[in-house]
């Protein structure tokens, strides 16, 4: 890692953040001259303290004579754990499954089972087909005026849409525009089906050209990512247990953002759009994309189901978070999400 600080100026400094992740309390030159693999004076300890608060590694609150990491300090010590080798996978396995097949509760259960192991606030997204491919579309008659449209998409997520088309439509001409929607569209993705091709699909409609535009709205609504996309939540009155955040605007400001979940919504689409978005990512204070979360660290990890289903695992707590132990947990998680998605389809390609 290229950084501006020697090696023992780093070894300084992860004393101070662990020491400091363990008390909530100022940490002085003493308290780190009892480390014993330091080795080091506490006048040498003092005058690499004062390096590292230059360099803008720590600070010093008006209240105490020793000091806390900054947000640059967190950096520096989350960066030095990510190039860690990956930790060994070793716990949730049996406390998270419950024998339980169902995605969602598998889910559910995982930002309980997040909370309770992290003392932490959690957020799991339900998956969603981020790919927006069109596996197959069945239009049904309703009644006089209406269809449904049954809409597949990678992954197997199916979406129902009523269509109000304002005519009777004959079993013959609704099979005709069910083979000419599906030969058409058939692992298209939305961002394919330009004007062009919707041209096309009117003309060849012909006096259901309209049904065709109705049914395409409704499948451009569907496709995309839903702005009310389901997240679990747990564990969000453990914000109380670190003063740091238990003020009252605080805590309120976290506890609303876990309440209306849009803030969440946001920071799930901010994780999947990342570049690497398949790996554990942390944002530290003013780096976190939820406003009302900018006296909180953020760590979230990208899960996968197959065929594009991808969703988000977060973590959210103090600065002086346990950032080694929240990223073990957070790999964990993720192997065992797949775990459970390699599970279900074994057991369905053996039916």
């Amino acid at each position: 890692m290229a950084t501006d600080i020697s090696e023992r100026k780093l070894t300084i400094l992860k004393a101070i953040i662990q020491n400091y992740l363990e008390t909530g309390e100022p940490v002085g030159s003493r308290t780190l001259s009892k480390y014993t693999d330091l080795n080091l004076s506490s006048a040498t300890i003092r005058n690499e303290m004062a390096d590292l608060e230059d360099l803008g590694y720590i600070f010093q609150p008006h209240t105490s004579a020793g000091r806390i990491p900054s947000d640059k300090g967190y950096r520096l010590y989350v960066d030095m754990l990510m190039e860690d080798k990956e930790q060994e996978i070793t716990e949730l396995r049996n406390t998270m499954l419950e024998k339980t097949d169902k995605v969602d509760k598998v889910l559910k259960q995982a930002a309980k089972v997040l909370a309770a192991n992290t003392n932490y606030a959690t957020m799991v997204s339900a998956p969603f087909n981020n790919r927006n491919i069109l596996k197959f579309i069945q239009l049904s008659q309703v009644d006089a005026e209406q269809i449904v449209a049954v809409i597949v998409m990678g992954g197997n997520v199916i979406k129902n849409k009523i269509i109000h088309v304002g005519e009777t439509i004959s079993n013959e001409n609704l099979l005709k525009l069910n083979m000419l929607l599906n030969t058409t569209l058939n692992g298209m993705s939305i961002e394919q089906i330009n004007l062009g091709l919707i041209a096309r699909l009117k003309e060849q409609a012909g006096i259901h050209s309209r049904v065709i535009g109705d049914v395409l709205d409704a499948v451009a609504d569907i496709i995309q990512v839903d702005e009310d996309m389901e997240i679990y939540t747990s564990g969000a009155t453990n914000i109380f247990k670190y003063p740091e955040l238990s003020d009252n605007q605080s805590a309120q400001e976290i506890i609303s953002a876990f309440e209306e979940k849009q803030q969440l919504a946001a920071l799930v689409t901010e994780t999947l759009a990342s570049e690497d978005s398949h790996g554990i990512q942390v944002y530290i204070g003013d780096e976190t994309p939820v406003k009302n979360m900018k006296d909180c660290s953020v760590v979230t990890a990208t899960y996968e189901l197959g065929e594009g289903m991808k969703g988000t695992i977060g973590i959210i707590g103090p600065k002086r978070m346990d950032y080694e132990h929240v990223m073990k947990t957070l790999k964990t998680l993720q192997s065992e999400l797949d775990a459970v998605y390699n599970r279900q389809s074994n057991e369905q390609e053996g039916e």
